[in-house]
């Protein structure tokens, strides 16, 4: 992601290669619902991508992905991968050539709620006039005090701030749902991916378990 953190948090301290394997399964469940918001023929970018758990799982024509860090050997085939900033991707990728922009846990690690405003900015120049922004994103409201537990958290957001930032960019909010996933996936909540299918499917269980927030937003067309 782009952040200037320590390599090992992310590479076998955070999460172990076990850890890993879990995220894979989740994400091919979160994946198969956020599919509702992504036509199939979309150009889809993976903004930040890790090893690349959301890109993986989505249908798309054309599947891109970036990272600070160089995670080229996790991406499946069929995805273009490219190593940079998240707040320099302008200069990687033709300005309106993506349909959406899909970014997860990766906002609160910028340096300043300046730097997510920004943020938002390349990418409502990413994307064409009627793309959109997807953000999966840890609610500070909804979490509390256990935000602050990542040492490379860095700035607090909950949905409201998320809608703000994303309108100083020029997007418009289409879809909001501050309570959709769990904080993480090294919590208690079992993480089979039939237990994830069934927390997807019952809303009202977000009610009491989400703690992360899903924004879309639209840019005008």
């Amino acid at each position: 992601m782009s952040v200037d953190a320590p390599k090992s948090v992310y590479d076998g301290v955070r999460f172990s290669e076990r850890d890993q394997e879990i995220k894979e399964g989740v994400w091919r469940e979160i994946g198969r619902y956020l599919q509702r918001f992504i036509p199939p023929d979309a150009v889809v970018m993976d903004l930040a991508a890790d090893r690349g758990h959301f890109i993986r799982h989505i249908q798309a024509r054309e599947k891109w992905a970036s990272d600070l860090r160089d995670t080229s050997q996790y991406m499946p085939l069929d995805v273009r991968f490219v190593q940079a900033n998240g707040l320099e991707l302008a200069e990687h990728v033709k300005a309106g050539s993506l349909d959406v922009v899909f970014m997860s846990n990766y906002l609160e690690h910028l340096d300043s709620p300046d730097a997510v405003v920004e943020q938002f900015r390349v990418v409502y120049g990413l994307v064409r006039p009627g793309g959109r922004v997807m953000v999966l994103q840890p609610n500070i409201k909804l979490v509390g005090s256990g935000y602050w537990d990542f040492i490379d958290h860095r700035v607090a957001l909950t949905e409201r701030s998320l809608i703000e930032a994303a309108s100083l960019a020029g997007f418009r909010t289409a879809a909001l749902i501050t309570r959709f996933l769990p904080y993480s996936v090294k919590g208690r909540l079992p993480t089979h991916p039939i237990f994830v299918r069934a927390y997807l499917a019952f809303p009202p269980a977000w009610w009491l378990m989400g703690r992360q927030t899903l924004y879309v937003g639209e840019r005008p067309g």
